[in-house]
Order: structure tokens, then sequence, then C-alpha cells
């Protein structure tokens, strides 16, 4: 893993949060308890801070900047981005979405695969979006996902006990 300080400031990684070796993480960045940072990550606090709360997981290629808050237990998919905005507990933002400047993903809400949230929107609770910009399809009945988090609390364990760089 690449932990970068910045004008002084560097990255906080909680002991039991899981940051890959090819995550990159800069600056004002706080990784709390539980939480992973998967490979190809990049995590960049060089202007305002980031925070990944408890048992969140930011999957591969994801990229946060500018104040983002990752929730805890969110899970922010593959090469999603979530910029200068708070995605709040046990809430999903789908591979290769973004989120925008402002906007906030509300409690158990889900932000569906390749959808962008524009400025300032404020997606309910409970919740599917989805789409360019990104609609409320439904509300959601089943929150039998919620424990996608979960489930990559303990894979992060276990990647952090066996896995090793091979040459």
């Amino acid at each position: 893993m690449v932990l970068r300080s910045y004008e002084g400031v560097e990255p906080a990684v909680h002991e039991t949060a899981y940051v890959d070796d090819a995550a990159v993480v800069i600056g004002d960045v706080t990784v709390e308890e539980d939480a992973s940072v998967w490979p190809n990550t990049t995590l960049r606090g060089d202007s305002h801070p980031i925070v990944v709360r408890e048992g969140a997981n930011v999957q591969d290629g994801a990229v946060c900047h500018e104040d983002a808050v990752v929730g805890p237990y969110v899970t922010v998919g593959h090469q999603a981005i979530v910029h200068a905005a708070t995605v709040e507990e046990r809430a999903l933002v789908g591979m290769g979405a973004i989120v925008l400047d402002d906007a906030v993903v509300g409690e158990g809400a889900i932000v569906a695969a390749g959808s962008v949230v524009t400025e300032g929107t404020e997606i309910p609770p409970e919740t599917l979006y989805a789409g360019t910009p990104a609609t409320e399809v439904k509300e959601l009945s089943d929150d039998s996902w919620a424990e996608a988090a979960d489930h990559y609390v303990e894979r992060a364990k276990k990647h952090a006990e066996t896995s090793d760089v091979v040459d």
C-alpha cells in the first residue's frame, strides 16, 4: 500500500482495517476499524478530509476525493467515484457509479451500477436510484443485500492473514 502524507498530514488507518498493497491513500484520510480498501483504489485527501467509516469497503479501482464520507458498512463498488459526497450507513454505490459534490446517498439506499448522482442530489433512505442522471426507480423492501459489507469485513480479514506479494 502507498500511504503518503500531504502538507504534513498523514493518513490514519486503524490497525484492524485492511488496505491492499496496491491501494493509494494520501493526506487527510481516515480508515476506521474493520474497513477495507481494495487494489488500485485511490483515497486522496489533499484538499479536504476523506473518511471511510467502520466496516465500509471501497472496492477495486474506486476513487474518493474532496470531503468524501463513506459511512459505516457501506459498499463502494469497483471503479465507482465518490467526490465531495456522503454515503450513509449500509448504502451501496454500484460498480462504475459516480456520486458528485454535496450529494447524499441515504441509509440503506442503492445507486445502481453506472449511474451518475448529480451535485446536491439527496437520495432518500432505502431507495434504488439508477440512470444518468440518477432518478428514483423504487423503494426497497428487501434489505438482504445490506449484509454485503459484513461479507467484506470477513474477506478483508482473510486477505490480511493469507495474502503475500509473490516475486
